[in-house]
Formats: C-alpha cells, structure tokens, sequence
C-alpha cells in the first residue's frame, strides 16, 4: 500500500512538473518572447543546481541566445521570468517606471526565515520604503569617517600577521573573509575580534556557516521556490535555528547592555537604538567622498515604530552583505593583481606618492585615490557579486516591443523580471575585451566612454545598494595598506587565468585563490 502511495505521488508530481514545463514554453509563445527551452523541473538552471556550472553561466547562456532581443524568456525552475537585456529598459524598470516594480522576488519569506525574510532587502512596499527611510541616515558619509578607524584598526591586524608569512602560499579566501568578518564584528555589532589570532572564534564560524549550503538546504531552497506556500505552512527553515537565535540574541543583549549602561559607540547597533528611537537624522555631509545612495527618501510625518526583532533583521543582512560581497571583491582584486603587475606596479606608485604626500590614510583624503578607484571598478565590473536586479512587477505594466515588428508584452502583478548584471558587464558590445582586466575603462579620460547602465555592480534606483559607501571604503582601506607594504605574487597554486567555481550565487575562483606576497622595500 505505502509502496503504491509513494508510485502514486511520484507520478502525480512528474505529470506536474511536465504540465509547468509546457505552461511555460506556452506562457512566452503567447507573448512573442522567445526562450531557451530548458529542462522539466530545473527550466534553465539545470547545470548550476548541480554545481556543473556558475549561476552566471545559466543567465549568461540565455542572454547570449538571443542577441538582437531587447528582452527574452527565462525559465527558473518551473517560473517564467523576463530577462531583461536592454540598458534603456533596464533603466526605465529600476527608475523611471519604479513604482511599478518596487519589490524584489522573495527568495526568503518572513515565515520561513525571519531574519533573512525580514531584512530591508526582501521587505515589501511601504513597509520597505518606511525602514529604508530609517537607515538612510546610517550610510551617510558622516556615520562612515566614524566607522573608518574600525577598518583601519582591522587593516593593520591583516598587515601586521603577513609580515610573519612573507613567501608562502596565502590563501587569499580564508584572509580575506577573516578581515571582513571582523570589520563586520566591530562595526555593526561592536565586538572586537581578531579572527587571525582566534581562528575558531563563535562569530566567524557562525558566518561561515550561513555560506556553506549543505545539500538539505539547496533542497529546501530549491522547493522552497517551486512550492512556497506549502513550505510557507510547513514552517520549513532555511538556516539552523543556531545560527538565526546567535544573530537575535547578538543585537537584543547588546541593546539592552548598552541601555543599562548608557554605553555609546559609533556603529551599527548604536545607528539602530537611535532609528528605533526615532533618533537618527541625516546631517549635512559637506564634501563628501562618495556618490550619495539615495536622495529620494523622505520621511513620512507618522514614523513607524520597529520592533527589535526588525532592527537584528537589518543587522543581519548588513553581516550578509558586508561579509559576503566585500569578501568577493577583495578576493578578485587581489587576485587579478597577482596575474597583472604592470597594473600593480602602477598602483602601487599611486599609493606610495600619496603616502609621501598626505601621510595617513584619512577618509578626508582617501578619494584622492583615483587609481585605486579605477582598480576596484574593474573588480566589480568584471566580477560583480550582484548577477542580477529582481524586480515584481506590482501593477500592470506594457513592456515595448522586444524586437522590431513584435508587439508589446503585458506584464501583471506578480510577473517577475531580472535586469541582468553580470552578462551586461561582459558583453563586448558595452565593455571592448571585456575578459581584459583593464582599470583604464574607468579613468578620467576613458569613463565618459561607458553608456549608462551597463555597469551597475550596486544595483540601480531606490533599490540600490544602500551599504554601497560602506563597502567601497572597506576595500579601499585594505588594498591601500596591502600594496603599501607587499608585492603580491603569483605561485604554483594560483590559477590563470581566473575560472569560476561552479555556485548558485558566489563569485569565487575555481581552486581557491592563492598568491605569495614578498615585503616591499
């Protein structure tokens, strides 16, 4: 009998997931987008579900299909989604048109992960809006000069622990994620960790944990998408409940201390007890370094009040984010320096001029850097964390025609578009040999040449990045003191040229990412 059950099942879920296959394929013939047909049940996601290939990949070999098509037909799993591949298009569904399309996708619900679920970037409407709103003022250029002397402090940690391991291989990874995880430690939660010295401190080995899918929780994500109702009911968690309580009870007991004691410092947790309070104002930024997030937010007269198990959500996604895609940067930064020394070699000349010049590295003088600013951009140009910008259409939306002679496409509340990134930012139609790694692209001479939006490695419009300034000069403060004082070398381990480890979403070297630095004289 439970054999027949189980026969029964299997059969009804096939014939469902052939059913959802041809209702695609119909989905965009109705519609005059063409597609890739894909594969029942993985659509076009077949090889980086099972690790054969990088996401990128999948998007990518869609994107390149159809090369005269505005926008094509992508099949995530048993979901239809427009890939969005036009610049001006993509700029109307981020910007000019964004009330439209002011959601992300929800690849976490609240009630599956309530951090995660309920963190600024999987909030929805107003409730989005209202929260982005309150931490505006966090990012300001302001909160970040505060916030510098932690990277800084950080930095030297890095630089100081080298100088013990001058010619032997570096896993540039593992440093890497030891210097972000720690900066994360201390300015958004306010500990102070050396993760060089502690290397099995709680705090790092619960963030590495939240990036290491097991295959339970590939699976749940995977059905979690395919049947998100039924695992909304199921209470099915993506995380372990370890990891989620040592977040929350992280920010609640570092709350309460701080009220008790009346203990005040420059970071995250502190931003968040002033946004809660109703506290936290922009200030006039003066000259300030970076180009601003947002000037689109104002604050409603009504303020919403924040529970605080809102506040750890967003302290959360600020641990994801800052951990994850800064690590990512740095990581192929240092990377593609070690395979291309004439461009270290220049920034290093840059950086060793300022050194004589200015002599600390301030955040009042550290936009003087403009080499280095070039460095990064290429970094994130050719391999930008971002893959995507996810949009939900909320409200009925005409999408041009997506070739000449076709009609225009009708979008509904609840269809789902992705702006791609990554393809954009390796197409040679915008970037000439874009697998070149060349900073030159972004130099004062050359930057005037890149047409708008087909380099947007923090996302564009009202849902862009907002830890952007953050990110920026925690790289910038590593990188400085790091060719200030080494060479970095290529060894018998560093891969060249650079290959993608197959992943769902992580940008990482295929082998590791592994160098030699020899000290500067």
């Amino acid at each position: 009998m439970i054999v027949e059950i189980v026969i029964f099942l299997l059969t009804s879920l096939a014939g469902y997931f052939l059913y959802r296959h041809k209702w695609v394929h119909r989905y965009f013939e109705e519609k005059g987008v063409k597609y890739v047909a894909g594969i029942p049940i993985f659509g076009n996601v077949f090889k980086s579900t099972f690790q054969y290939k990088h996401l990128f990949d999948d998007l990518d070999a869609v994107y390149k299909a159809f090369p005269d098509e505005k926008y094509v037909g992508y099949i995530e799993g048993i979901t239809p989604i427009i890939l969005i591949r036009d610049p001006e298009l993509m700029k109307a569904i981020t910007i000019k048109d964004f009330d439209h399309f002011v959601d992300h996708k929800e690849f976490f619900s609240e009630e599956i992960d309530s951090l995660f679920g309920g963190s600024l970037i999987m909030m929805k409407g107003d409730k989005w809006h209202d929260m982005r709103t309150t931490l505006s003022p966090a990012f300001t250029g302001s909160k970040m000069r505060k916030m510098m002397p932690f990277m800084t402090e950080i930095s030297s940690n890095i630089i100081e622990h080298l100088k013990g391991h001058l010619n032997e291989d570096i896993d540039v990874e593992d440093l890497i994620r030891r210097y972000t995880n720690d900066v994360i430690a201390s300015a958004a939660f306010g500990l102070q960790v050396n993760s060089l010295k502690d290397k099995d401190n709680e705090f790092y080995k619960t963030g590495q944990g939240l990036f290491h899918f097991n295959i339970k929780q590939r699976f749940i994500f995977f059905m979690s998408a395919i049947f998100p109702n039924l695992f909304k009911k199921l209470g099915v968690q993506m995380f372990p409940a370890k990891t989620t309580n040592f977040f929350r009870n992280l920010v609640s007991s570092t709350m309460e201390h701080r009220e008790k004691n009346k203990i005040e410092r420059p970071d995250m947790i502190q931003l968040l007890m002033e946004a809660s309070k109703g506290l936290l104002k922009s200030e006039n930024e003066g000259n300030d370094n970076f180009s601003p997030t947002e000037d689109t937010f104002k604050p409603k007269t009504q303020q919403r009040q924040w529970t605080q198990n809102d506040l750890a959500g967003q302290v959360f996604i600020f641990f994801v984010a800052g951990y994850e895609s800064s690590a990512t940067a740095l990581v192929m930064c240092v990377h593609e320096l070690a395979l291309n020394q004439d461009i270290q070699e220049k920034l290093y000349q840059e950086i060793r001029s300022f050194k004589e010049e200015h002599g600390d590295l301030t955040y009042d003088n550290i936009n003087s850097l403009n080499y280095l600013d070039c460095v990064l951009s290429e970094t994130s140009r050719k391999w930008a964390a971002a893959l995507i910008m996810d949009r939900v259409c909320n409200k009925d939306y005409e999408l041009p025609p997506p070739r000449e002679g076709a009609k225009p496409v009708q979008l509904k509340p609840g269809d789902v578009v992705y702006n791609v990134v990554n393809s954009i930012h390796m197409d040679p139609q915008y970037h000439p040999n874009p697998e070149k790694f060349d900073p030159e692209r972004f130099s004062d001479e050359n930057k005037h040449k890149i047409k708008p939006f087909t380099y947007m490695p923090f996302g564009m419009g009202p849902r862009n990045c907002i830890g952007s300034r953050f990110a920026l000069l925690e790289l910038k403060v590593l990188m400085y003191n790091l060719i200030l004082n080494f060479k970095v070398l290529k060894c018998s381990k560093t891969t060249d040229p650079i290959e993608l480890k197959p992943h769902e979403f992580n940008i990482k070297p295929k082998g590791g990412s592994w160098v030699r630095l020899e000290a500067r004289t």
